[in-house]
């Protein structure tokens, strides 16, 4: 879970690649850098992620099989809200408990 601000999008193949600035890293298993890469498995837009707004993501990291590919991917199950001073009380209130 972290708040990230979308810096460009790109369609590769049946994908979507965010380009995300992490602003603030809430709860995360693997480390992140400042600047990473959101995949979304489609191409139709869904999430909806404006360029140069910031969102809460919540999203997971893929590996492959093979172990060749290694990437956050933001699935149909995952969570993106427009990011606001309450979701981030909200997300720091859960860290609290979880």
């Amino acid at each position: 879970v972290f708040q990230g601000r979308i810096l460009a999008q790109r369609l590769v193949g049946q994908e979507t690649r965010y380009e995300v600035e992490v602003k603030t890293p809430y709860r995360h298993r693997f480390p992140l850098v400042p600047r990473e890469y959101v995949w979304v498995p489609n191409t139709c837009g869904c999430p909806s992620l404006r360029e140069g707004a910031e969102y809460l993501l919540m999203a997971r990291r893929h590996v492959n099989y093979e172990r060749t590919l290694n990437r956050i991917l933001l699935q149909d199950d995952g969570y993106a809200r427009p990011w606001t001073p309450r979701e981030d009380r909200l997300v720091r209130e859960a860290a609290r408990h979880c």
